[in-house]
């Protein structure tokens, strides 16, 4: 899957992509952005590392932050609608969001495994997560976690 095919889909549609990204941190993005053109569609992205950022960026419930942590299905799918309001243009919030959330590694968090990520796409009022465990060292984790945004994204994406 490519960002090519995700961002061709939009803009065969004329929707706009917004990204939010915590484990992957800016590798989805540039991803997209290494894609000629992609500025029609790519309206910006937010690297939500810090935990806080989720919740006062982009809208995560504070206490399912506090509860389950920043390695959710709940949380990813928040980050994904929330990145599509915090980067509105022209008051017009993205069409679609997609985040990355997890354990790159080497140590877990909260509980979670490294390699446990979750990835969320918000596509007007639908909300859906995919989770993987995926193995390999952190550069392999977070380059798994791209390969797994693209997929689920263009999955999403054609069936509609």
């Amino acid at each position: 899957m490519t960002a090519e095919q995700v961002l061709d889909l939009l803009r065969g549609s004329g929707r706009t992509l917004a990204v939010a990204e915590s484990l992957t941190g800016g590798l989805l993005a540039d991803a997209f952005v290494r894609v000629p053109g992609a500025s029609a569609v790519l309206t910006g992205a937010v690297v939500a590392y810090a935990t806080g950022l989720k919740h006062s960026v982009l809208g995560v419930d504070a206490t399912l932050l506090e509860w389950e942590g920043p390695v959710d299905p709940e949380v990813a799918k928040q980050m994904a609608d929330g990145v599509r309001r915090a980067l509105a243009v022209d008051g017009r919030a993205a069409d679609v969001g997609v985040a990355t959330t997890g354990v790159a590694g080497p140590d877990g968090q909260g509980g979670k495994a490294p390699g446990t990520v979750w990835v969320g796409v918000a596509v007007g009022t639908r909300r859906l997560a995919r989770g993987a465990v995926l193995p390999g060292d952190r550069a392999a984790v977070r380059a798994g976690a791209v390969d797994l945004a693209l997929a689920v994204l263009l999955e999403t994406l054609r069936a509609e």
